[in-house]
């Protein structure tokens, strides 16, 4: 039986709320986003062709942003804890968004946008841990 030390419950208690506070960060910074981009295409006529890559990279800048911010005190394990971050917000902004439309609809995109989030997540982790600190 392994037996664990107060040290090693308390790492994993910061880890998780890295993660938390990575995964909150990129969701309030992905639905602000969301909402002045739909302001801005209310008043203007952007094309509906370029909806898809603006929220790709909205959901790209905030995953990054997110781990960036979540992970900057973490000094290990930035591959898994930014893509936890990635995969997590790509779940609960995917759940947030359909309930705001209403309707939940399973594709092909959604599995991309898992793999995408996981991507830009697990890259984010590896640089912010790697980033030397002052």
């Amino acid at each position: 039986m392994k037996f664990k030390t107060a040290e090693a419950k308390e790492r994993k208690g910061i880890m998780l709320l890295s993660l938390i506070k990575g995964i909150v960060i990129s969701l309030s910074i992905s639905l602000v986003s969301i909402l002045v981009f739909a302001f801005i295409l209310k008043f203007t006529n952007i094309s509906d062709s370029f909806i898809t890559p603006i929220n790709q990279i909205i959901k790209g800048i905030s995953i990054f942003l997110g781990a960036f911010l979540g992970l900057k005190k973490e000094k290990k394990m930035g591959l898994i804890s930014g893509l936890l971050i990635g995969i997590i917000y790509t779940l609960l902004a995917f759940i947030i968004f359909s309930a705001l439309n209403g309707s939940f609809v399973f594709s092909k995109t959604l599995i991309t946008d898992f793999c995408f989030g996981g991507i830009i997540g697990a890259i984010c982790g590896i640089i912010c841990i790697n980033i030397k600190k002052k």
